[in-house]
């Protein structure tokens, strides 16, 4: 199993490119379920992710080619699902990945049936599908759970509905919204999330033929069509990637210029850093990133909903507070079980206590060195930003996470200084 080794305590100084955004390109994926024709996706990122959806397409027909690829500008793939030849999502691939599961929808729009494995648990959360489940009910579907797969039939097709979320889920959101591209009358979805990843699906699925309004806000009004067209359609920069490594650079005191990327993907991630001590600056191409200072102080945070703190760049910066002037409340509202991180960060002599959904961390002067273990993808991405800034040797196991999520991670860090590097199996 690959491992990472760091030798830390050097100042990040250069250029870092950013790709496509993960969490946009794998419901684009799904979405090609949806047409008979090619949908074109560009600035697609080479990730495990990536590639265990691109198998489960490839199981249910989908004829995937990859296009001429610029090493600068990402991928891009074209999917044709003229012939679906199976409806069913097997086990062996959902389990890999929660994503796996925005198949169902389109599935049943476009075919009237859909059997797909339940996805299980997760590392950060149980994660259920209830909302996805509930709001296929409403668009008409008749649903049954069996030996661990969801059977869903509607055969004379899906009718338009209300649907009012509970809670603020981006899956749900992106589930439903495909489906009810092909769903007879209007769908409205209401309390819908908000993020850049559903406002990129939402085009790219007009630019398909589909009528939606209200893109960007928290209703979303679906008027059905008989089909959808093919399309091209290049993805949104990735502004998990984007925050990840303006905290790197930031940790190590160092200066980066992030290209390929825009700061208004990470708005609240500025005003927060920006607290913190770190200036962003947009450029023509990207973000400049550097300190105003010698040291960063401590800010409070809490993750919320987009337009607020993503949870996905809680543990990234929990790892930028742990050498901190003063102390750092990090509160933790998406998912119950986020803070795996913390006895590895521990590990590295970072001074943190967990108390239910917050964590309190109390800047320390240095970080030292030592093994540690990823839990999840961005716990992994942590402990490579607090190796960055340790003295010493970090050695981080079970890297495979990090490959769900950051393309060429080490060669990136590495151009720009960061004595890093892949140690693969039996090395």
């Amino acid at each position: 199993m690959d491992r990472i080794r760091i030798r830390g305590g050097v100042p990040l100084d250069g250029v870092i490119a950013i790709g496509g955004a993960k969490n946009a390109a794998l419901p684009l994926m799904a979405a090609s379920l949806l047409t008979a024709e090619t949908l074109t996706l560009e600035n697609v990122p080479d990730l495990a992710d990536i590639a265990t959806m691109s198998n489960l397409l490839v199981q249910h027909g989908v004829a995937i080619g990859i296009g001429e690829t610029d090493p600068n500008d990402g991928r891009q793939l074209d999917l044709s699902a003229a012939h679906i030849t199976s409806i069913t999502a097997p086990y062996d691939l959902v389990r890999k990945m929660r994503a796996s599961v925005l198949v169902l929808g389109p599935l049943v729009a476009r075919c009237g049936r859909a059997r797909v494995s339940l996805p299980g648990g997760c590392a950060i959360g149980t994660r259920p599908i209830d909302l996805h489940v509930d709001g296929l009910r409403k668009l008409g579907a008749q649903i049954e759970l069996d030996g661990g797969y969801v059977e869903a039939r509607a055969p004379k097709g899906l009718h338009g509905a209300e649907i009012v979320f509970p809670s603020v889920s981006v899956g749900a959101t992106e589930h439903l919204l495909m489906a009810a591209t092909l769903a007879q009358g209007d769908t409205l979805l209401v309390n819908a999330a908000r993020e850049p990843e559903i406002t990129d699906l939402a085009e790219c699925l007009v630019a398909m033929g589909a009528r939606i309004s209200g893109i960007g806000g928290d209703r979303l009004r679906i008027t059905g069509v008989g089909s959808l067209h093919g399309a091209s359609h290049r993805i949104i920069p990735d502004r998990i990637e984007t925050g990840t490594y303006i905290m790197a650079a930031a940790a190590t005191g160092g200066e980066v210029r992030l290209t390929r990327t825009r700061i208004d993907l990470v708005t609240a991630v500025a005003r927060v850093l920006g607290e913190v001590g770190i200036e962003l600056t947009a450029v023509a191409d990207g973000v400049m990133v550097r300190r105003r200072g010698d040291s960063l102080d401590g800010v409070d945070v809490m993750t919320e909903p987009y337009p607020g703190y993503p949870t996905d760049l809680q543990a990234q910066f929990m790892a930028l507070m742990t050498t901190a002037r003063g102390a750092s409340m990090i509160t933790e509202t998406i998912f119950e079980n986020r803070f795996m991180h913390v006895p590895e960060l521990a590990r590295l002599g970072a001074n943190i206590n967990v108390h239910g959904a917050s964590a309190m961390v109390r800047g320390v002067p240095r970080l030292t060195g030592a093994p540690v273990m990823a839990t999840d993808l961005r716990a992994s991405v942590s402990l490579v930003i607090a190796g960055l800034v340790a003295d010493g040797e970090t050695m981080i196991n079970r890297v495979y996470h990090l490959d769900r999520g950051y393309e060429r991670l080490e060669d990136k860090l590495a151009a720009c200084g960061a004595r890093i590097e892949r140690l693969r199996d039996g090395a």
